[in-house]
């Protein structure tokens, strides 16, 4: 059983930057497929981003590349999420999900409860 908990959403301004953490008990963070996703008020859940913890590799939803990044700290089995640049429609509860032995973020194993972020002036 792995336990996700997700930190570091807030209130920001439109331009502004945060940085999400998605921290992982209960597990190592080795070959995983460790994901960010959104959920905006009356839309579905969406992928934004993932990571492979075996391969390395990263990817990003087109609305957010170039804008975010995704990181991990094996030490600290922390994933973490820079959110740059940030505009209106990204506001949403974001989620951190885990799948293991993948390096493809689809059918998570795993969910946090999220973490709220308003981009608003």
């Amino acid at each position: 059983q792995v336990e996700l908990v997700e930190s570091g959403g807030g209130l920001v301004q439109p331009g502004g930057s945060l940085r999400l953490s998605c921290a992982a008990s209960g597990a190592t963070l080795d070959y995983y497929a460790i994901g960010w996703f959104r959920q905006a008020p009356g839309k579905e859940r969406e992928k934004i981003s993932c990571i492979s913890t075996s391969e390395g590799t990263t990817t990003y939803d087109d609305s957010v590349k170039g804008r975010f990044t995704i990181s991990i700290d094996k030490d600290k089995n922390t994933v973490f999420l820079q959110m740059n640049n940030l505009k209106p429609e990204d506001t949403a509860v974001y989620f951190c999900g885990v799948r293991y032995g993948s390096s493809v973020c689809d059918g998570m194993h795993f969910w946090g409860k999220g973490t709220l972020v308003t981009v608003s002036r």
